[in-house]
């Protein structure tokens, strides 16, 4: 992800324009540093701001915070769902739509994902308590297209679709984790990588099935 010119928000920077640097610099921060780790004081540094400009802006970190994670949560879900209501006529697996929808919103933030599931977020705070709204609902979306999956499979045990369900989310913090590393993959070219490795996998396992 580019880093802020430390010139950004310098006087004669429109409003709208100032605030977009400070939430895309603070996605960052909280996202790589964690919320308990980052500091106003840091970001406000970064952006090129005052810190009590930041505050009169944003308020306080929590409101910060949810500035960031507001837009992350939404874009998710939004992305999430239209892929899971596409029509399988024509279109890749449900799982790959999904994965797409993911790698689309996150496109330009990665980092993001890790602001929605930050194990730093302070016990019953509302920031706590936005974040865990967000995951459940994407929990929920991931539950339905696990259970639809097996039951397409045939099977209905409902112990298996929660550990596939708790094993997806694993798999997508692990794909963003690598594609951080990766800034050169777009969204497609993951979208990409992850079909192959689907097709290899059902490959190994359908050859274990053969012996």
């Amino acid at each position: 992800m580019t880093t802020l010119s430390s010139r950004a928000g310098t006087k004669g920077v429109p409003r709208a324009a100032r605030e977009r640097q400070v939430l895309a610099a603070a996605t960052e921060e909280f996202g790589r540093h964690g919320y308990e780790a980052t500091t106003v004081a840091a970001i406000a540094t970064r952006v090129g701001v005052t810190k009590p400009l930041l505050h009169q802006y944003f308020g306080s970190k929590q409101d910060l915070y949810l500035a960031c994670l507001t837009p992350v949560g939404d874009g998710l879900l939004a992305g999430i769902r239209a892929a899971m209501a596409a029509p399988d006529t024509g279109a890749p697996p449900t799982p790959l739509r999904v994965l797409n929808a993911l790698f689309s919103a996150l496109d330009g933030q990665r980092e993001a994902w890790f602001v929605l599931y930050d194990p730093s977020l302070p016990p019953g705070s509302e920031a706590a308590r936005r974040a865990a709204h967000y995951r459940d609902a994407i929990d929920e979306l991931a539950a339905t297209g696990t259970a639809d999956l097996l039951h397409a499979a045939g099977t209905s045990d409902p112990l298996d679709a929660d550990a596939l369900t708790y094993a997806w989310r694993g798999l997508c913090t692990a794909l963003v984790r690598w594609w951080i590393n990766h800034p050169d993959q777009s969204p497609d070219a993951m979208t990409g990588r992850c079909a192959r490795i689907v097709r290899a996998a059902h490959t190994i396992l359908a050859a274990d099935d053969d012996r």
